[in-house]
C-alpha cells in the first residue's frame, strides 16, 4: 500500500496511450491536459539504455568490519575480478561478507534527483574509499533504498551490471499532474485519457478513445462462493462485491507489469498485489486481495466496531479504533480498515493459494474519518475520500480476475457477489444557455456547448426555451450545479480560446456602501506602506495553547476528529499565530518584525458557536530599518498606537474612550471604545508568555474587531470630488513666537479664518537657538491655496496671507522673520 502526501498524481505516458491514440506530441498532450485543469507539473523520461551501468561492476564482498571511527559504517574489502582487494566504506545495514553486490567504481557517473553524481576517491572518517556499493535507487533501476542491492551468487566478480539491468529498457515518460481535490474522475489513466479525448475532440484534433475490454470474462456459472458476504452498514458501504479464486501462484510479476508500476513510483511486490495496484491506477478503483484461507468462518462482514477495539495493520502498528471506522471483518476478527489499510493477518503471502478479491464503493466521509483518525493517507483512501465511480466496481473486479488468471495461473471459482441495495443514480442538472454567456463573458456557439457535453458523456434529456435538462454520470461527483457544468464547458472549450476584449466597460454607483473586501484591501495597503508584511496562519491551532494563553473558561472550540495535536482547537485570538511568526523570524536572524493578519477567531458562548473577523497587528524589534543615517530606533507602544489611530482616521471612526485593557496576555494595554462598542485592544505582551514561545524581546500586539469597524465605516456614504482643473499656489511664513506657543494652537487658530481657498497648513521647520532672542522659537509654516473654479491672482493670494499674518500677530504676538 503506497502512502501519498500531496495531491499530485503520476501518469505513465505509454500506459496512457493504451487508452488514447493521437498524433500530437507529448508536449502538446501536456499543454492540453493543463488547459483542461489537469495541470502538468513536470514530465520526466524514464527508461532507455542505462549506459552508465557499464562501469558499475559485480563485486564480491570479502570482508565487512565495523569502521573504527563511526558506529554505523563498515569498511569492506571487495573483489572486482582484477586480482586486487578494493576498499570501500559502506553505510548500508545489510552489507555482509560473501555477498555479490553492484559497485560503482571511481569515475562512474550515476543519475540523481539533483543531477549527475560522480563517484570519486574519498576519505571517510579517516578510512579511504574507492567506490560505492549501490542500492536500487542509486542504480536507477528501482525504488528500494533501504539497503544495498544483493545480486545472485553465480555472477562472476568484475562483470558489468549493464548486461543485467541496462539493456532494452522501454523508454517511457512520467507525467506528474497537480490534481485538484474535486477531480476524482481523473484519478486514473483511464480517467485522464477520457478527459484528454474530450478536449481533443472538442478542438477538432484527431484522437481515438479505446476503452478497456472485459468481454472475455467467462460467462460460466461458477456457483456460489465459499466466502459469504454480509454488509451491516449499507450507508457506509453502498456497494460491496467480491469473487473467489483458487490455485493462485504468488510469484514475481512479469517485466511489463513491474515497469508500468515503477514508472509511476510504485515498488513491485508480487503478482497479486501488483495487479490490485495496477487496477487502482488503471481504472481508479481500489481493490483488496484477502488470503481466503485466513478468513475465519468463511465470512466477510462489513461493519463498524466498538470504540477501543484493537487492530494491527499491515505495517505492524497496533491501532485503537475510534468506533467510526468502517471495518472488513471475518467471523471473529477485523481484517482491514475499509478503503484505507489492510490488516497484518489477512494479507497475501508467498504461501497463499486462494484469494477473496474485494471491489467496493465506500461512502467518502466515512473513509476520510477513518483515514484521518489514524494518520493514514493511502492511494486507496485518496480515491475513496473524493468519490470514485460506483459503476466501475464490477468492471474493475472482472479485469483484475482476468489478469490473475493470466499472470498468476488462478482459476475463477465463484460467481461475483454484488451487494448493491440502493444503486447510486446519475445527477440531473438544468443548464440555462444564457447563463453560460453571463458567467464566461463570451458567447460559445450552442452546437459547440452540446458537443462538449456529449464528449464529457453528459446526456441531453430534453431542451426547452434555451434550458437543457442534463444527466451527469455518477462518477462526476464535482458536477452538481449549472455553474459546475459551465466550468466544465470552459475548460474543455479551452481557456486560451477566450479572447480578452480590447475595451472593458463598467459602471460605478457612488451611493452604494463600500464592500468589506475593498475596505480590507484599503487598510492592508496602508499597513504595507508603513513597512508591514501580511501573515496568513491556520485557523486550527495547538491544544497546548489552551494552557499557555489566558482565555475565558469554557469558550474553546475543539475539533471532534483532529488531524493532530497541533491542529486540535480553533483559535480564539490571532495572537498565537502571530507570536509564532515572530519567533520563527527571530530564530532566522530577523529580529525586526512588522506583521498584520486578517482572520477569524472562534469561541463558544452558552453552547452557541461564534466566529468574528479580526485584524491582528504585531510589532517587535526596531521600528525603522538600519541605514547610513544611523537613526535606528526600537519599536514602542506609541508607534503601534499611532498606527492604529491612523487606521481609525482613514475609516472615519471616532474613538470616544480608551480604557485599561483587561487581558492577562498583556503586561499592560488599552482598549479602544467607540460609543458602547469595543473595537479592540492594544498592549505589550507578557514577557512570561512570550518566553514560552521562544521570544525574549518586547512584542507589541493589537487585535481589532474588524466586523465592528467595517460596520462603523459603512455608516458614512462615500463622497467623491472632482480634481480641480486649476493650479494651487504655495506660500511660506517664518514666524518668531514665544516658546510657550504650540503648533496645535496655531493650527486651530488658522481654521478660524473664513475662507474656502486654504486647502492645507503644514509645519515644516522648528528652530530654537542662540541666534534667537531668549524665550523665543521660530516656526516655518507652508500654506496651500487653491480655488476650484478659477486661477487665483497674486492679489487674492496676498490678501489671504495678510489675514493670516494679522491673525498670528494679534493672537500670538508673532513677528515675521
Amino acid at each position: 500500500m503506497k502512502f501519498i502526501y500531496n495531491n499530485t498524481m503520476k501518469i505513465s505516458y505509454n500506459w496512457l496511450k493504451t487508452y488514447i491514440d493521437t498524433d500530437i506530441t507529448l508536449d502538446e498532450v501536456s499543454a492540453t491536459l493543463t488547459s483542461t485543469g489537469l495541470e502538468v507539473e513536470g514530465v520526466e523520461q524514464v527508461g532507455g539504455a542505462k549506459n552508465y551501468l557499464e562501469t558499475v561492476l559485480v563485486g564480491k564482498v570479502l570482508s565487512a568490519v565495523p569502521h573504527p571511527n563511526a558506529d554505523k559504517l563498515k569498511v569492506t574489502k571487495i573483489d572486482l575480478g582484477d586480482g586486487k582487494e578494493t576498499q570501500i566504506v559502506c553505510g548500508a545495514p545489510n552489507v555482509a561478507a560473501g555477498q555479490n553486490v553492484p559497485v560503482a567504481t571511481v569515475g562512474t557517473v550515476l543519475p540523481s534527483p539533483d543531477g549527475e553524481f560522480k563517484i570519486k576517491k574519498a576519505k571517510i572518517r579517516g578510512e579511504e574509499s574507492f567506490g560505492m556499493i549501490c542500492s536500487e535507487v542509486e542504480l536507477g533501476i528501482g525504488t528500494d533504498h533501504s539497503g544495498i542491492l544483493v545480486l545472485p551468487e553465480d555472477l562472476k566478480p568484475g562483470t558489468s551490471t549493464f548486461d543485467l539491468f541496462g539493456k532494452n529498457d522501454e523508454i517511457d515518460h512520467e507525467i506528474e499532474i497537480g490534481l485538484t481535490p474535486n477531480r476524482s474522475d481523473a484519478m486514473s489513466h483511464f480517467g485522464v485519457a477520457r478527459d484528454l479525448h474530450a478536449a481533443l475532440k472538442t478542438r477538432d484534433i484527431a484522437s481515438t478513445f479505446k476503452t478497456y475490454d472485459i468481454s472475455n470474462y467467462p460467462t460460466t456459472d461458477f456457483g456460489k462462493s465459499p466466502i459469504s458476504i454480509e454488509v451491516k452498514d449499507t450507508e457506509a458501504a453502498p456497494r460491496y462485491a467480491g469473487v473467489y479464486l483458487k490455485n493462485v501462484k504468488v510469484a514475481e510479476s512479469p517485466d511489463w507489469l513491474k515497469n508500468r508500476l515503477q514508472v509511476i513510483g510504485l515498488s513491485p511486490i508480487n503478482n497479486v498485489v501488483d495487479i490490485t495496484n495496477y487496477i487502482l491506477h488503471d481504472l481508479g478503483q481500489p481493490l483488496h486481495a484477502f488470503d481466503a484461507a485466513k478468513i475465519e468462518g468463511n465470512k466477510v462482514i462489513v461493519q463498524k466496531l466498538a470504540e477501543g477495539t484493537k487492530f494491527t495493520t499491515l505495517d505492524g502498528v497496533e491501532r485503537t479504533l475510534k468506533g467510526h471506522e468502517l471495518m472488513i471483518c471475518n467471523e471473529n476478527n477485523p481484517m482491514c480498515i475499509a478503503g484505507v489499510f489492510g490488516g497484518e493477518d489477512s494479507g497475501v503471502s508467498d504461501a497463499t493459494t486462494t484469494i477473496f478479491l474485494e471491489s467496493a464503493y465506500f461512502e467518502p466521509v466515512t473513509i476520510r474519518k477513518g483515514a484521518k483518525a489514524h494518520g493514514l493517507n493511502t492511494d486507496a483512501s485518496f480515491r475513496f475520500e473524493r468519490g470514485i465511480d460506483p459503476n466501475t466496481t464490477i468492471d474493475a473486479l472482472k479485469k483484475a480476475a482476468m489478469m490473475l488468471v493470466e499472470i498468476a495461473g488462478a482459476e475463477i471459482a465463484s460467481n461475483i457477489d454484488d451487494i448493491y441495495e440502493n444503486p447510486i443514480q446519475n445527477f440531473n442538472v438544468k443548464l440555462r444557455l444564457h447563463k453560460v454567456v453571463e458567467l464566461l463573458g463570451v458567447e460559445i456557439p450552442e452546437h459547440k456547448i452540446k458537443s462538449i457535453l456529449e464528449n464529457l458523456e453528459i446526456k441531453i434529456l430534453s431542451e426547452n426555451d434555451g434550458v437543457l435538462d442534463l444527466e451527469v454520470p455518477a462518477y462526476r461527483v464535482d458536477v452538481q450545479r449549472d455553474v459546475d457544468l459551465i466550468e466544465d464547458i470552459l475548460r474543455i472549450y479551452g481557456y486560451d480560446n477566450i479572447e480578452i476584449p480590447s475595451k472593458f466597460s463598467y459602471s460605478y454607483v457612488s451611493n452604494q456602501k463600500v464592500s468589506p473586501d475593498k475596505i480590507e484591501d484599503f487598510i492592508a495597503r496602508q499597513l504595507i506602506s508603513f513597512g508591514f508584511n501580511e501573515a496568513m496562519n491556520n485557523s486550527l491551532t495547538k491544544r497546548e495553547y489552551e494552557e499557555i494563553f489566558f482565555y475565558p473558561e469554557g469558550e474553546s472550540v475543539t475539533m471532534l476528529n483532529p488531524l493532530s495535536a497541533d491542529l486540535a482547537v480553533m483559535r480564539r485570538t490571532l495572537l498565537n499565530g502571530l507570536l509564532e511568526n515572530v519567533a520563527f523570524n527571530i530564530n532566522r536572524r530577523n529580529s525586526d518584525v512588522k506583521l498584520f493578519e486578517f482572520g477569524k477567531v472562534y469561541r463558544k458562548i452558552d453552547g452557541i458557536y461564534e466566529e468574528n473577523k479580526c485584524l491582528g497587528i504585531v510589532l517587535s524589534g526596531n521600528f525603522n530599518s538600519e541605514s547610513w543615517t544611523g537613526n535606528l530606533r526600537k519599536a514602542s507602544f506609541a508607534d503601534l498606537k499611532g498606527l492604529i489611530k491612523q487606521i481609525f482616521i482613514r475609516l472615519d471612526i471616532q474613538i470616544t474612550d480608551e480604557l485599561p485593557a483587561k487581558d492577562d496576555n498583556f503586561l499592560d494595554g488599552i482598549e479602544f471604545v467607540s460609543g458602547q462598542k469595543s473595537l479592540g485592544k492594544l498592549g505589550i505582551i507578557s514577557k512570561k508568555l512570550a518566553k514560552k514561545l521562544g521570544v525574549s524581546q518586547d512584542v507589541f500586539f493589537a487585535q481589532l474587531n474588524w466586523d465592528a469597524m467595517v460596520a462603523l465605516a459603512n455608516k458614512h456614504d462615500l463622497k467623491y470630488k472632482e480634481i480641480s482643473k486649476f493650479p494651487g499656489s504655495r506660500r511660506d511664513l517664518a514666524l518668531l513666537l514665544d516658546s510657550s506657543v504650540k503648533y496645535e494652537e496655531l493650527h486651530k487658530a488658522t481654521k478660524e479664518v473664513k475662507t474656502n481657498l486654504l486647502k492645507a497648513v503644514n509645519l515644516f521647520d522648528v528652530y530654537e537657538g542662540d541666534k534667537l532672542p531668549a524665550g523665543k522659537k521660530s516656526y516655518a509654516l507652508s500654506f496651500m491655496i487653491q480655488d476650484e473654479n478659477k486661477t487665483l491672482s497674486d492679489q487674492e493670494i496676498d490678501g489671504l496671507m495678510n489675514k493670516l499674518i494679522k491673525l498670528y500677530q494679534e493672537k500670538f504676538n508673532a513677528e515675521l522673520r
